[in-house]
């Protein structure tokens, strides 16, 4: 496919699609005899006995499901430096560094061509369906990307995030040349070793080409509504660097300052002309649409832990279309969007067969152990890509390209509907993130519906949520939840926040949770309103241990393990309240 990008045909892509689909359980077996047979020198394997086998009978009797915790030992020993055949059968040369937000730290996990090789099936059947409904003929893309820096382990082994990986590997220009339009940014903006400095630049770059931008994109929405309230903060300067042709003094990295001499010319009636849409608009809505009046639609990653900044998004975006992209994880791709029009809410991913060998565990069984750390004695029994059933809850088990053989991913999907013969899923969450102190069981769901109840309150104030977490408190009897709250200004009343806290606490409408609060097995809710850049300040955190902006995923539920987290976290309150909705 590298070697032919030039011919992108996109009615050919889609009837490979149709192709893989159609029949999923001969393209899955087909797909993970080209692993095992890859893979089979790999020591890992070998180990398991599987002794060259294919099928997945012999794969499934043999190889146990993992989670990295199980494979960390083997893992550890590639960074070290360990140029064997430990999990694959070519040595592994490149790590992803996955964000870190979900357990507190990065983890690593292997990469390699055929993972990239996976990333480009994805990005060009997305493409297919995506360009079918909204046709982007020439122009730019306005993109927020942000490549950060690849590093060396110990052992000699490159790593970097999973994005870095994929914008850094050679081939990535070539692949994505023939569906790609150019970003208005320059590599030395995209590859900036400061995150702040590339995204005034990206705005800036996004201003100078605004006419030629037809869509503007990031990897997730918060990415988007981020740059979009930062252009809130600097659009003045940005105005005044258009109108003297002279990048701002605070842009200090010399190869961003050279690669922006060449773009930035004086020119005080475009700069006329963006300062009067920015004065003329009420509270920024339709800010998007009056920037780039050529755009097509919004485009990132919209679902999961990513709805909470839609309300804010579609303020910016107004009337242009908020389309989600794919669904994936540092471990590896999954499933594609082939239905852009549904709006984000209700968009489901279709897995892709070839990309992977995929199996599904019901939720059902696993129901109890969630906070076992032991829960895989139980020896959960996963079905395959064509035997989940529509309604149903699973947990996805991965097998890829790249030395993870029945790995946990650790993501809860709902089976939508079938395209073809494989599933359509919807996101539901992250399996480990759940609020519980008994028998209560609150998801990220859960959690962000009690959330977006109680923000209506802030309405009347004309005040909104800028981000919020959660955390369990123990440290006395009984437990309590804690949630916390950053908000958009300093002027709500000590009586909203008041319902708001008394509004959380209702709106968790888990039985277990309203049952233990009757009876005080639960303690009060805690609202507690934490300083303006609290949540900024949580980002900087996560990109100083590696993560990249663009991949940033801001916890929902801060666990005990994550100290610096609820650190920055307490270190800023300003005011909180107990809830006394069940008093």
């Amino acid at each position: 496919m590298l070697e032919k990008v030039e011919e992108f045909n996109m009615d050919k892509v889609i009837e490979e699609f149709e192709r893989v689909t159609k029949d999923a359980e001969r393209v899955q077996r087909e797909t993970l005899k080209r692993i095992l047979e890859d893979n089979a020198s790999a020591e890992y394997l070998m180990s398991l006995g599987l002794n060259g086998r294919t099928d997945p009978e012999s794969f499934k009797a043999c190889v146990p499901i993992v989670t990295h915790k199980e494979l960390e030992p083997y893992i550890n020993r590639i960074l070290d430096g360990d140029s064997s055949s430990i999990l694959t059968g070519k040595p592994i040369t490149t790590m992803s560094l996955s964000s870190g937000t979900t357990q507190g730290k990065p983890k690593y996990v292997p990469y390699n061509d055929e993972l990239f090789e996976t990333t480009v099936q994805i990005y060009h059947t997305s493409f297919a369906f995506r360009n079918r409904e909204f046709p982007i003929r020439g122009g730019k893309a306005l993109s927020f990307i942000y490549s950060s820096k690849q590093f060396k382990t110990k052992g000699g082994v490159l790593a970097g995030t999973a994005t870095t990986n994929v914008f850094r590997n050679p081939g990535f220009r070539h692949a994505m040349k023939a569906i790609q339009s150019p970003c208005c940014s320059p590599d030395e903006v995209i590859f900036s070793p400061d995150y702040h400095q590339s995204l005034y630049c990206h705005l800036l770059c996004g201003l100078i080409f605004r006419e030629e931008v037809q869509l503007v994109s990031s990897t997730f929405a918060h990415s988007l509504v981020y740059a979009f309230r930062t252009f809130e903060q600097v659009w003045e300067d940005l105005c005044g660097d258009i109108r003297e042709g002279v990048l701002n003094s605070k842009v200090t990295v010399p190869s961003i300052r050279a690669a922006m001499s060449q773009l930035l010319k004086p020119n005080p009636e475009l700069a006329n002309l963006i300062h009067k849409k920015c004065m003329g608009l009420s509270n920024w809505y339709g800010l998007i649409p009056e920037l780039f009046p050529n755009a097509k639609y919004v485009y990132g990653i919209m679902t999961g832990s990513m709805e909470p900044y839609l309300k804010k998004l579609r303020h910016y975006a107004a009337e242009l279309p908020l389309l989600t992209s794919d669904y994936g994880s540092s471990e590896g791709w999954i499933a594609t969007n082939v239905k852009p029009r549904l709006p984000p809410e209700l968009a489901t991913y279709t897995v892709l067969p070839q990309i992977g060998y995929f199996e599904f565990i019901p939720l059902k069984e696993l129901e109890g152990t969630k906070t076992d750390p032991t829960f895989l004695c139980i020896d959960p029994k996963p079905v395959g890509l064509s035997q989940v059933k529509v309604g149903e809850e699973y947990e996805i088990v991965i097998t890829n390209p790249a030395g993870l053989y029945r790995y946990m991913l650790g993501d809860v999907v709902k089976v939508i509907g079938f395209y073809n013969s494989t599933p359509e899923l919807k996101f539901v969450r992250r399996s480990n993130l759940l609020l519980t102190i008994n028998i209560d069981k609150n998801t990220e769901n859960d959690l962000q519906i009690a959330v977006e109840s109680a923000s209506k309150l802030l309405a009347a104030e004309k005040l909104e949520i800028v981000d919020y977490t959660s955390h369990i408190d123990l440290s006395k009897e009984p437990g309590h939840y804690v949630i916390f709250w950053e908000i958009s200004g300093d002027h709500a009343s000590e009586e909203v926040l008041g319902e708001c806290c008394n509004c959380l606490d209702k709106s968790f409408v888990d039985a277990g949770y309203t049952s233990s609060r009757k009876v005080n097995g639960i303690g009060a809710l805690e609202l507690r309103v934490v300083r303006r850049g609290t949540f900024q300040k949580i980002l900087e955190h996560y990109l100083g241990l590696g993560a990249a902006v663009s991949q940033f995923k801001t916890p929902r539920c801060v666990g005990p393990t994550n100290t610096r987290v609820l650190q920055i976290l307490c270190e800023n309150v300003v005011k909180n309240y107990l809830s006394t909705a069940f008093n």
